[in-house]
């Protein structure tokens, strides 16, 4: 199926009561026919519901339909993006070993590798997406993953992902592509070589801003990096806390296997049945909303190009832009989402023209129906230093605007204002 029909149809094939939309699963338990059920259950035996911090029938099927979107094995939703990066992270690595990190991504990000993981012993070693040669330079024997951002955010960049895609395999290291402002409508990085795709679903996935939630989705191909490989031996020895699985000789999906049985069962970052069922209705206009986000963002970054008070303009969908080359080999033609920055000339008038603006609002998301700026220096990147803030292209001057489905005429008419003449 193509994903239009699969972001309607994948993962649901209708219950005993016939309906038509996905049923909300409220519940937090569920009852077994018997004890001996109940073991089986547990030993993994029989699959099936045991709890809903470990599965649910709603969120369920949001992850089928997810991982069929993306054309991966398998998807494990989260509580929200965060804990998706947090659990791609440790489902690999534990103390002693190191993980690259792309300087351009997200602080949130950032400030969870470089101090949050770092009490758990796990080294972050980041990378200039432009300079991949000496990326590979940092990979050691105890580096256990390499994550970068499909779209960076707030930079708007693009990598070579052939090029990160070979030097992963080459090396055998597991490779995680963070696709939230892609989407899997623009681009699936499990076929260009990645090993898992990590989402905030909080953004384009739901579309209104409306719930919190994550996704982690792994490739078909994972058992290669996987089996006979000493970087990785928690998936390919006996796991004592679970009455010795040994996680990639079980037949399913080893990386959302070891999430669910280990990351979830004991870190409990869940979405409620609900948070699901409100992405299941986001997926099934995700396409159409990807098509417009993107041409109305092509519009007001042309405007904003041609602006004598804009410095620059990041959004790989301009010709003139230095990742257009990127965006056109690696995304759905015509689109390259509806994020963008531009910078002016200082911190200062990046500020006042933030708080002039009046069709946008000052919100710290991105991917909603309705247009959000926000200077990523005084907020999401507040806690970065300031040549952090270099490295992940949040200057002070830099403002990053989500282009939502408002009619692209009245967007620059606000911009226009607010920045002035």
């Amino acid at each position: 199926m193509q994903k239009r029909t699969i972001a309607l149809h994948g993962g649901y094939e209708g219950n005993e009561q016939g309906t038509m939309a996905v049923p909300i699963y409220q519940t937090t338990a569920y009852e077994f026919e018997s004890t001996e059920h109940a073991a089986n259950l547990f030993a993994l035996k029989d699959l099936g519901n045991i709890y809903t911090r470990l599965m649910n029938p709603t969120t369920d099927v949001l992850e089928k339909r997810f991982a069929q979107m993306e054309e991966g094995a398998a998807a494990i939703a989260t509580a929200s993006g965060a804990s998706a990066i947090f659990y791609a992270f440790a489902n690999v690595a534990e103390a002693g070993d190191n993980i690259l990190i792309a300087k351009q991504a997200y602080g949130g990000t950032t400030t969870l590798t470089g101090h949050t993981l770092k009490r758990f012993g796990i080294e972050a070693r980041y990378f200039d997406i432009h300079d991949l040669d000496a990326m590979e330079q940092q990979i050691d024997a105890d580096t256990k993953m390499i994550f970068f951002e499909v779209i960076p955010n707030p930079s708007v960049e693009m990598t070579d992902m052939d090029k990160i895609t070979e030097i992963a395999a080459r090396h055998r290291v597991l490779l995680c592509a963070d696709n939230t402002v892609a989407t899997p409508i623009l681009c699936t990085p499990l076929t260009l070589g990645a090993d898992v795709v990590v989402h905030s679903t909080s953004k384009y996935t739901t579309g209104q801003g409306l719930a919190l939630g994550g996704m982690l989705v792994e490739s078909r191909e994972i058992l290669v990096k996987l089996e006979n490989n000493p970087r990785y031996s928690h998936f390919t020895e006996p796991d004592e806390s679970y009455h010795g699985l040994v996680y990639t000789e079980v037949g399913l999906p080893p990386f959302s296997l070891r999430a669910r049985l280990a990351l979830l069962r004991d870190f409990g970052a869940t979405p409620s049945p609900f948070n699901s069922w409100l992405f299941i209705q986001g997926l099934e206009t995700l396409a159409l909303r990807m098509e417009q986000h993107s041409r109305s963002a092509l519009e007001v970054a042309t405007f904003l190009e041609q602006h004598p008070k804009v410095h620059k303009v990041n959004y790989p969908g301009l010709p003139s832009s230095p990742d257009y080359a990127l965006s056109q080999k690696y995304f759905t033609k015509g689109m390259a989402s509806g994020l963008l920055s531009f910078e002016l000339e200082s911190r200062e008038e990046a500020q006042r023209v933030a708080d002039a603006l009046k069709l946008f609002k000052l919100v710290v998301n991105i991917g909603d129906s309705k247009s959000i700026a926000t200077h990523p220096a005084s907020t999401t990147h507040q806690q970065l230093s300031e040549q952090e803030l270099l490295g992940a292209g949040a200057t002070g001057g830099l403002i990053r605007l989500s282009i939502g489905l408002e009619d692209p005429v009245d967007l620059i008419e606000d911009l226009t204002q607010a920045i002035g003449s």
